[in-house]
């Protein structure tokens, strides 16, 4: 099932979890300067993957803020948190002040063209608890985004435009799988913020 991007404050999932889109939240020019922004301030480095128990580096890049030096692992691999930018506390307070929802982190991608994507997968790492809110911000390029329920293999995608927030909540992380499928019309790159919070690492 292929969701217009006029769903704004109701459900895209049909069951099990919840997922909101805000659609776009900023005006293009404020939008266009966030997406250049973050392309030179924030510490990209290709993300790394143990696949198979074969260690596999991504054209994607990726980063990982945080209030303190939270540690995050998820596909065999753990990164370390940055301290937060200026440009990233802004999107974090503007993403809260939507979604309703404190975050502590944030983990950033930045998708060079469309033919960089992300498989099917579930934030259900132990570290983010249960039923985990997150809140996901785009930048740049409009890209295809979809749901597939574990169990029924029921699927519903959205495109995510420049400057547009989606918001993941409720049992959606542990009923239903999500990826964005890569495509080769897709020329100008994406940079995607996903606020997250991490349960607290004592």
């Amino acid at each position: 099932m292929d969701l217009f991007n006029d769903t704004h404050d109701t459900n895209l999932l049909p069951y099990d979890g919840e997922v909101i889109y805000y659609g776009v939240i900023f005006p293009r020019e404020q939008a266009n300067r966030y997406a250049s922004l973050l392309m030179d301030t924030i510490a990209w480095k290709h993300d790394e993957a143990l696949i198979y128990g074969k260690r596999i580096i991504t054209a994607r890049k990726v980063a990982w803020y945080a209030d303190r030096e939270f540690s995050y692992t998820y596909s065999g691999t753990t990164k370390q948190a940055l301290p937060w930018t200026q440009e990233l506390l802004e999107l974090k307070k503007i993403a809260e002040e939507k979604s309703g929802d404190r975050f502590n982190s944030c983990l950033l991608n930045l998708y060079h063209h469309g033919e960089e994507g992300m498989a099917w997968h579930s934030d259900d790492e132990s570290s983010l608890g249960k039923n985990t809110v997150i809140a996901s911000l785009s930048f740049g390029a409009e890209r295809k985004f979809a749901f597939r329920h574990k169990k029924s293999k029921d699927s519903v995608s959205i495109i995510l435009e420049h400057g547009s927030l989606l918001v993941m909540k409720g049992a959606t992380q542990s009923n239903w799988l999500h990826r964005l499928p890569p495509t080769a019309k897709v020329k100008r790159p994406r940079i995607n913020l996903t606020f997250r919070t991490i349960i607290d690492q004592g």
